[in-house]
């Protein structure tokens, strides 16, 4: 039996519970004891509101959750805030092989029932979306008949004041969704800058990525947006000033043992043979020129990086 994507199903794996209570809720006592009864041997706990976008613990399970494991909740709705995001957790899980089972809900994508279950979501948040698409277009035409005109007034108007308002809200938006996934890459970044140029960087960072549509849950790194953010991290005191440094010029295989490096504290994970495929994707090219990587080639840079410090914790 194959996965949606054509890829054979990975052999069995852990269950993995995932627990959430908010501010206002008692404690998880009672997913524990359903979760540990479903099998879950490991089990971790959040709490954290159902609308909050930051949640380190779902964030860290979903960057460390293996092929052929199981990601385990009790209801829907202590994983996902949304229909849409619960589709793009279980999308996350099946990039790198892994599954999702509800234990009150029939979503289990281990199996053709729970497949079909998870696919009417999908139509549902569809049909959702064209729903309010064509009641905002409504809407606005109607608005347009009666002599009105959407958007802000003040914006309308360029009143100063409403414009900084403006600027100022979207601003700490934008430094939320910064904080709430900084751990997924900002360690990469502290471990190859300035030693790495900032290009090598992005493109680790893009190929530890699950998929382009998660970076950031999600975000596609460039060299100037993620220069940009470490920028505002600095200005906010969250990053030391060194990562903005001139990356020094570099021996070829000194590059290759930094990149190796960085590609292994990105996704701790990675076996040799995932590393190799990695760097053939980034076309890189091996010590002696070569386009095909293998593993050994791998380890020995590894090695290398070892004795320099560069695995370090």
């Amino acid at each position: 039996m194959t996965s949606p994507k054509g890829r054979k199903n990975p052999v069995p794996g852990r269950l993995i519970g995932y627990a959430r209570v908010s501010t206002e809720e008692q404690g998880t006592d009672p997913q524990l004891d359903e979760l540990q009864a479903a099998g879950c041997a490991d089990i971790l706990e959040e709490h954290a509101s159902g609308a909050d976008r930051g949640r380190p613990v779902l964030a860290r399970l979903l960057r460390t959750i293996q092929a052929g494991d199981t990601l385990v909740v009790v209801r829907l709705d202590r994983l996902a805030r949304s229909v849409s995001h619960l589709l793009a957790v279980i999308e996350q899980l099946e990039d790198v092989g892994a599954h999702f089972r509800s234990l009150r809900d029939p979503i289990d994508t281990t199996t053709p029932q729970g497949m079909f279950s998870l696919q009417v979501l999908g139509a549902v948040a569809q049909l959702e979306r064209a729903l309010i698409a064509e009641r905002t277009r409504a809407g606005l035409c109607a608005a347009r008949v009666r002599g009105r005109i959407g958007g802000n007034p003040g914006l309308r108007a360029r009143d100063p004041e409403a414009i900084r308002k403006i600027r100022k809200s979207r601003d700490a938006a934008y430094l939320d969704g910064i904080l709430s996934q900084l751990d997924s890459w900002l360690p990469t970044v502290r471990r190859m800058r300035p030693d790495q140029p900032w290009g090598d960087v992005v493109r680790v960072l893009n190929r530890g990525q699950a998929t382009p549509a998660h970076h950031a849950s999600g975000r596609i790194w460039t060299v100037e947006r993620l220069r940009r953010t470490v920028h505002r991290l600095v200005a906010e005191g969250l990053a030391d000033r060194s990562l903005l440094g001139r990356a020094p010029p570099q021996r070829s295989d000194d590059r290759l043992v930094r990149l190796v490096a960085g590609i292994k504290t990105a996704a701790p994970g990675h076996t040799l043979q995932q590393i190799a495929t990695q760097l053939e994707a980034m076309r890189e090219r091996t010590p002696r020129g070569g386009t095909r990587w293998h593993p050994s080639s791998v380890r020995l840079l590894l090695i290398r990086a070892g004795r320099l410090g560069l695995l370090s914790a």
